[in-house]
């Protein structure tokens, strides 16, 4: 027998150093660390103690699941024997804080257990030593970081830590008669198992630390943030704390009432629907309580609006019991099941203490009513019927036009409307919404109460100090000087006996415990069972500086020059990944060589400039943000500069260069500006830099700009160009408004008295003394009067910037416009709108416009009757009415003939040819409002009181020599004879000038008029 066991535990040792002799680089199979942990733990626990280094040392492990197993035997380990806390609680805490979010998962579970072993075993113990405070301490710190957890980014990590929530507050607080305890926690420490006078561990600091942790807990499930996941986990912990500690029961109910009435906005339609079924399902566990008769009015409330029947509820509802009897019941009892040795220094009068009173539910309590209950008892009275319906009326006003999906999906009909019980419930319902908005009596009486506690405290205290018998009872504590608020030992005596050291008055910083880590030195080979590891770095001397530049340099060198036999053994790709991953890790020398490699024949090595241009940017990207784009930049720079100095390379390299390189720099764009400014390739660069706007909509304003910029050129080739490509970028959508305001901006630098130095230096903020020039001007309009006719509405821009402009700009304006305004019609809107409302100071630019328009094609009745209007009701200048004069009726010819015959004659010959129709030569035939006839008589028969003569014979002149029949008039005019002899006289001769006063003598003119008798024979 003796031998058979020798040799099961030999079997059983050669198990485990079979697990630990391994080679390092090979994968740990779970299946055999499974079995390692069942033999050490299980099977024979003696083997622990040898093996336990070798096992932690594992918690380094790059595998996940190879951390967790470690996770998992710490926690066998310490419920096999809870000394190992000491050694083992430090590694958890490191493994809590593990990069991986499923170990973190793993390390939160095993705290949850660890947490309630631990104070088991400070409670089990007789004297509390230095490191198992420290230990505690650490204990507690690890508590306070997975609470901390609640507030993680991770749902998963949130809904463990809810658990641990739970586990916490179960365990802090004592368990009574009616706790609804599952059978496998039966044997789990609670508060009612821990005495009050225990040496280390306080009883009131750790029911504090329940109460807080329920606190946060219910702060956490009413976050309007909260995901679905969470809130159903808080949901059924809340539910579990208050089956299993009834006297919590009233903060579950009312954070299950606030829930209900305030449901997270984030929350899904599905999702409501899931978590008002899981609200549900809870409310009905809570119900079956048999504490819950107190609320059993609130908690069938909650279930007939979540739709559940009154009969269910019923069915539900547990069966009263005799008062009587729990009231006798003593919720906890000290030192029951776990018995404890007295302390060191025993004190008589703490043996005759009485036992500790029966703590009562807090509804039991008097005036420790909570601020909804107070809430809603002032707003019982107040919910008559009246008030209610003004509610209603006043609600609806702020009610959404349509009903949300949310509303739709919860929305269930009240039941027994009007009646008492659902009156109480709308004034809980309504003192749940208040008191979350901080309003309503109930939490202004919570605040008095709180100081007048606090009042009360202080005058206690100062009571208890100047009583001689209440000084004999203090008790010294030691205060761990690491975590503060945390279980004290107690030692010490009676008030007089004052005789301590001044190392125990003092507070001492304990020493927390440290994890076990590997062991860096080589062990014996036998004693672990671990072979030692070969290093390079123990048999070799690092380079210096110089050798390890002058070997790379040699690298690099020959990998460049092994281009053709790289590329027939089909490996190029590695070689120019493996040359751009060397060059960008340095400066200087060999960079530049080797973008001058790239650039001798960058058709065949376009590869490799792309490689050296993106790694450059990945290590830009891999240093933010202290990363600088100065190498990317040079990179950049240098390839493009390159190629617009090597003309004999296709062009379309560089358009591929800048569109696949990741990021255009400020100094790159200076070069794709340069080379749009080189006439021989600027329809190749306006297109890359087209393209580059387009493709590139993060910054395309910033390109766009350049393109802009070009549009003002001094070179017509590249402003043209540039022009073209505005145009085509102004018909989207998103770039319009940019390139308008541009354009306008460009135009308002005419107001200035002179050129800004935006048009001439790089100082952009001062004006220079030369004054403006036709150039100068045209450079301000060229991007303007190019949008002009593709956006009529712009004209108005014009006029404004016109009446404010100086004499020199408004005559290069004049003479600039032809085009654009030809281009957009007499039947634009903006442009007859611009003359109906002819701005002041901009007459002369209308003026010119109506000649634009009118000066080919006759007036559109439109444009005729806006002109009209405008000189009849705002500028009554005949100028007016000279470009449409032809479209003006008869009568209003003849009304202005005496105005318009006093203006320069070479106005007064233009006149005449548009009545004449002789203005139009593009062969539209226009219908003039007076005959060449019926024109020379209506000048002829001017009164000369509205005109003088002379005047008149000046206009008279003007008409061209045409052959009439004047001699029907009758009577004639003076002036009419002069004008026929001055006119046919030079031209026919005296022999048939006769003609003319043979014609007039027919006619007896003396007979109608003696001066012309007189002019006729004088």
């Amino acid at each position: 027998m003796a031998s058979g066991a020798g040799e099961s535990a030999g079997a059983r040792t050669s198990i485990a150093k079979q697990f630990f002799t391994g080679e390092e680089d090979t994968a740990i199979d779970m299946t055999t660390s499974e079995k390692v942990q069942e033999l050490i733990i299980n099977k024979d626990p003696s083997l622990l103690d040898n093996f336990l280094d070798e096992i932690i040392a594992f918690q380094t492990d790059k595998s996940m699941e190879v951390r967790k197993f470690v996770i998992g035997f710490i926690e066998e380990a310490c419920k096999r024997d809870n000394e190992l806390l000491l050694k083992l609680i430090a590694n958890l805490n490191m493994l809590l804080k593990d990069e991986s979010v499923n170990v973190m998962k793993k390390a939160i579970l095993t705290l949850t257990q660890l947490y309630k072993v631990a104070l088991q075993w400070l409670v089990r113990s007789k004297v509390v030593s230095e490191i198992q405070e420290a230990c505690w301490d650490m204990v507690t710190q690890m508590k306070e970081d997975v609470l901390a957890l609640l507030d993680s980014d991770n749902d998963g990590v949130r809904t463990h830590a809810i658990k641990f929530t739970e586990s916490l507050i179960i365990t802090l607080s004592p368990r009574t008669v009616d706790s609804d305890t599952p059978r496998r926690q039966e044997g789990d420490i609670s508060l009612d198992k821990i005495p009050k006078d225990h040496s280390y561990i306080r009883y009131d600091a750790l029911r504090e630390e329940g109460k807080s942790a329920l606190q946060q807990l219910l702060k956490f499930m009413v976050h309007p943030a909260i995901s679905s996941i969470n809130l159903t986990t808080a949901l059924g912990s809340l539910a579990t704390v208050a089956r299993q500690r009834p006297m919590f029961m009233s903060e579950v109910v009312q954070a299950y009432e606030t829930l209900h009435a305030n449901l997270p906005p984030t929350l899904a339609k599905s999702q409501v629907s899931s978590v008002r079924k899981n609200l549900k399902l809870h409310l009905v566990s809570v119900l079956r309580h048999p504490c819950s008769l107190e609320f059993q009015g609130q908690i069938s409330t909650l279930l007939l609006d979540l739709g559940m029947t009154q009969s269910d509820i019923a069915r539900c509802t547990p069966a009263p019991r005799d008062m009587r009897k729990r009231a006798r019941h003593d919720p906890y009892t000290e030192g029951k099941k776990i018995k404890i040795e007295p302390s060191l220094i025993e004190d008589d009068e703490d043996k005759e203490e009485p036992p500790p009173a029966s703590v009562p539910k807090p509804s039991q309590v008097p005036g420790t009513q909570s601020a909804i209950d107070v809430t809603a008892e002032f707003l019982l009275p107040l919910l008559s019927p009246e008030n209610v319906a003004n509610l209603v009326l006043i609600s609806m006003v702020y009610l959404p036009d349509i009903m949300p999906a949310s509303f739709q999906a919860t929305y269930t009909p009240v039941e027994s409307a009007g009646t008492e019980a659902q009156i109480k419930h709308l004034a809980r319902l309504m003192a749940t919404q208040m008191t979350s908005a901080g309003i309503g009596p109930g939490l202004e009486q919570s605040k008095l109460r709180d100081e007048d506690t606090g009042k009360d405290g202080v005058e206690i205290e100062g009571g208890m100090e100047s009583s001689p018998s209440s000084r004999d009872q203090l008790i010294k504590r030691r205060v761990s000087a690491v975590s503060l608020g945390q279980a004290i030992s107690v030692l010490g005596g009676y008030g007089g006996k004052t005789q301590l050291s001044d190392t125990e008055e003092t507070p001492q910083v304990k020493r927390l415990p440290e994890p076990i880590l590997p062991s860096s030195q080589t062990r014996v080979s036998g004693t672990s069972g671990r072979k030692k590891v070969f290093r390079l770095a123990d048999v070799i001397q690092p380079l210096t500086e110089v050798q390890t530049e002058k070997l790379t340099n040699m690298s690099v060198k020959r990998i460049l020059q092994a281009e053709k036999a790289v590329a027939r053994s089909g490996m190029a790709h590695v070689r120019v990944k493996l040359l751009s991953r060397l060059v960008t890790q340095f400066d200087g020398v060999m960079k530049e060589e080797v973008l001058e490699f790239v650039l001798e024949d960058i058709r065949s090595r376009c590869d490799l400039a792309f490689s050296l241009l993106y790694q450059e940017y990945n290590t830009y990207l891999s240093q933010l943000p202290t990363g600088t784009l100065d190498s990317y930049d040079h990179c950049l720079i240098t390839l493009l500069s390159g190629l617009q100095e090597k003309p004999e390379q296709r062009d379309g390299l560089f358009t591929k260069l800048v569109l696949e390189a990741p990021l255009i720099t400020e100094s790159a764009l200076e070069v794709i500006r340069r080379y749009c400014e080189d006439e021989s390739r600027v329809y190749l660069g306006m297109t890359t830099l087209k393209e580059l706007i387009v493709k590139r909509p993060s910054r395309q304003f910033q390109y766009l700009h350049v393109l802009l910029d070009l549009s003002s050129h001094e070179k017509d080739k590249v402003r043209s160009n540039a022009l073209t490509f505005i145009k085509r970028l102004y018909e989207r959508d998103q770039l319009r408004d940019y390139i308008e305001k541009f354009a306008l901006n460009y135009m308002q630098l005419l107001v200035h008295p002179n050129p800004p130095s935006l048009l001439f230096g790089a100082d952009k903020d001062t004006e220079v003394a030369s004054p403006w020039t036709e150039e100068t001007v045209k450079q301000c309009l060229y991007l303007y009067l190019s949008l002009l006719p593709l956006n009529h509405r712009l004209v108005h821009e014009l006029a404004s910037v016109y009446t404010e402009a100086i004499a020199d700009i408004k005559r290069t304006i004049l003479r600039v416009i032809e085009q654009p305004i030809r281009g957009m019609g007499m039947n634009s809107p903006d442009l007859l709108l611009l003359v109906e409302n002819c701005p002041k100071g901009a007459e002369t630019l209308v003026t010119r416009c109506l000649h634009i328009l009118t000066d080919k094609v006759p007036p559109s009745p439109e444009l005729v009757e806006r002109v009209r209007d405008l000189y009849h009701k705002r500028v009554p200048d005949v100028r007016f009415l000279i470009p449409v004069i032809n479209g003006l009726e008869k009568k209003e010819v003849i009304q202005a003939l005496p105005k318009l015959i006093k203006l320069n004659p070479i106005v007064v010959k233009e006149v005449f040819n548009r009545l004449l129709g002789t203005q139009h030569s593009e062969g539209s035939s226009s219908m003039s409002p007076l005959t060449p006839g019926e024109l020379l008589i209506s000048l002829h028969n001017i009164d000369t009181s509205k005109c003088d003569m002379k005047s008149i014979i000046k206009g008279t002149r003007a008409l061209p020599s045409r052959t009439h029949s004047p001699f029907q008039l009758v009577p004639f005019t003076c002036h009419f004879l002069r004008w026929s002899v001055s006119t046919h006289g030079p031209l026919c001769g005296p022999t048939n000038c006769k003609s003319v006063y043979t014609g007039s003598c027919v006619v007896n003119v003396w007979t109608t008029n003696f001066n012309f008798l007189l002019y006729y024979l004088f």
